[in-house]
Parts: structure tokens; C-alpha cells; sequence
């Protein structure tokens, strides 16, 4: 098996798997908090790192029908969320491309700041 590369999200605050601390995104990537998931709360984000997707499945949620991949962390392979890769109704087109992560299998952590810039979170 080959060596495994991860990449760093960057910034202040990170987003990181809570079992095995690999790092997955930035608080900045969040779009919004109000999502719920298999355990409870879940956030919406813009861009998300060392997940890998399984195969495309139709699922119907409470926003309706989309097409989703589950998504893992690529270190531990524990189950994080899903990827909306397609919404049916044109009010939650918004998701597509997006990534679900649930609150209960992620973490905040302190990041590393980037002394060139002034204001980062």
C-alpha cells in the first residue's frame, strides 16, 4: 500500500474528523449550520478535504429528492456525511456540489494562523 498524502485546509479554526483528527476543512467553508443528519445536527459546506465518496445513490430527503454519495474520511473511513451531486426540484439546486458533514462525527480545533494576513477565522 501506498503513503498517504492529506492536505491542510489552512486558518484559525479547522474542521476535523472527531475520531482520528484528520483534518477535512476551514470554518470559513461552512454555509450554514440549520441541516440535519442521521445524528442530529449537520453543516452545509462549500469545500471539504481527505474525504473520499462512495458510489451515487436517489435518496429522498426532507428537501426532496437528490442525488447523493456518502462521504468518508479518506485516513480512518469512518461515515462523515453525504455530497449532493444533484437536486430534482430547482429550489435546492443550491446543494449541488456541496458537502453535509454531522456535527457528532466532526470537531472545531485551533488551526495554524498565516501571519500575512490580518483577519482569518
Amino acid at each position: 500500500m501506498g503513503r498517504k498524502f492529506f492536505e491542510h485546509p489552512n486558518g484559525i479554526k479547522v474542521i476535523s474528523c472527531s475520531a482520528c483528527s484528520t483534518e477535512l476543512s476551514n470554518k470559513k467553508e461552512i454555509i450554514s449550520t440549520r441541516f440535519t443528519g442521521a445524528t442530529g445536527r449537520a453543516y452545509l459546506f462549500n469545500k471539504v478535504l481527505n474525504i473520499y465518496s462512495t458510489e451515487i445513490q436517489d435518496r429522498v430527503m426532507l428537501t426532496g429528492r437528490h442525488l447523493v454519495r456518502d462521504v468518508h474520511c479518506q485516513n480512518c473511513k469512518i461515515k462523515l456525511g453525504w455530497l449532493y451531486e444533484h437536486a430534482i426540484e430547482e429550489t435546492q439546486r443550491y446543494k449541488e456540489g456541496k458537502i453535509i458533514l454531522e456535527k457528532a462525527l466532526i470537531k472545531e480545533e485551533d488551526g495554524i494562523a498565516d501571519p500575512l494576513k490580518e483577519d482569518e477565522n
